[in-house]
């Protein structure tokens, strides 16, 4: 049992989950672009069924890890955590909403923007983050991590004005796809994501909570904020025009390719793949997850789409890996020879 307790606490169980990230947030831009902004209009999916079926996935797969944890005992677990403890339970409808948000507006914006501008613009959500996490948690942050922060913002606004890309990008001026509305949502889904992760890390770690009753587990957690996410999703979808199944009264699973499930599946996957980070590693191991997929993403776009990608984008770029780096890497200080610590 120590062995395994060693192993999940190991770097190499690190560089597993770093190695398995950095693959799933690639592959979900690459394949969301390629599902959404690469078939004719008729044959598009819609987003919310999308939604809707990953976190079914998502659902199902939080019941296994549950299953799993309490040897057995979900039914117990739910009857302890949800049933016994409805209102509980109803704080995590909040970041299932703000998810539901943030996950169309992601899906907009793939097929508005491509993917190397899609994955650099969406790092201003650690800005966003860092703004709500403050506000929120109390937390503090350094001198180095605010000039990151700053630095970041200002290399999202070199690649956004990076004119020459939508200039040689002719294919998607022939696809209707609008840089303006890309940006608009990605600047939402930011917001969105900010404050849905920090609320949600604040009612798993209890910041603020007077209530002297068992922590809930990040699985548990999971489960519900799926169960919320498929309601939400399925009374959005009621009032949505949005799709050809929705004029056309089209089945639920139209669109749904093979490559569409491969998406349903990495997103469901990826849900897991945060729990594994927040209760294994810590936020570091995100920062460089997200800057390493940026790179390999860009790369990638570059060999499979022909993307253009100007000298502008890759300042603009090297900006925002440093400062994602920088962020959550604070440079070490060693002490002097008189007991004054000096930068190292």
């Amino acid at each position: 049992m120590s062995e395994t307790v060693d192993f999940y606490s190991s770097n190499k169980f690190k560089l597993i989950l770093l190695t398995a990230m950095v693959l799933q947030n690639t592959s979900v831009v690459l394949l969301g672009r390629y599902t959404n902004g690469g078939v004719p209009e008729e044959d598009r999916y819609v987003i919310n069924h999308l939604i809707v079926v990953t976190e079914c996935c998502k659902l199902l797969m939080s019941c296994g890890f549950e299953y799993y944890t309490t040897n057995g005992q979900l039914m117990n677990s739910i009857q302890e955590n949800i049933i016994k403890r409805p209102t509980d339970a109803l704080k995590i409808s909040i970041p299932a909403m703000l998810y539901l948000l943030q996950n169309t507006l992601l899906y907009v914006a793939l097929a508005n923007l491509a993917a190397p501008i899609f994955q650099v613009t969406y790092q201003g959500k650690l800005v966003t983050t860092a703004v709500m996490s403050v506000i929120m948690l109390n937390r503090k942050y350094s001198l180095q991590q605010w000039i990151c922060l700053v630095s970041l913002g200002f290399g999202v606004a070199v690649v956004v004005l990076d004119k020459e890309d939508g200039d040689k990008d002719d294919s998607a001026a022939k696809e209707g796809q609008s840089m303006k509305i890309g940006l608009m949502s990605v600047t939402v889904a930011c917001l969105s994501s900010a404050l849905a992760g920090v609320y949600f890390e604040k009612v798993i770690k209890g910041v603020g909570s007077k209530e002297k009753t068992k922590p809930v587990s990040v699985w548990m957690r999971n489960i519900q904020l799926a169960f919320f996410s498929i309601i939400t999703g399925f009374i959005q979808g009621q009032y949505s025009k949005e799709g050809p199944s929705a004029v056309a009264g089209q089945h639920y699973l139209h669109g749904f390719s093979k490559w569409a499930w491969l998406l349903i599946f990495l997103q469901a996957g990826g849900g897991m793949l945060v729990a594994a980070v927040i209760k294994y590693a810590d936020n570091v191991l995100k920062g460089l997850a997200t800057g390493v997929s940026v790179c390999v993403g860009t790369g990638m776009s570059f060999l499979i789409f022909g993307t253009y990608i100007s000298f502008q984008f890759v300042v603009g770029a090297g900006i925002i890996l440093t400062s994602v780096y920088f962020f959550s890497n604070p440079i070490k200080k060693q002490p002097s020879g008189d007991g004054e610590v000096l930068p190292k």
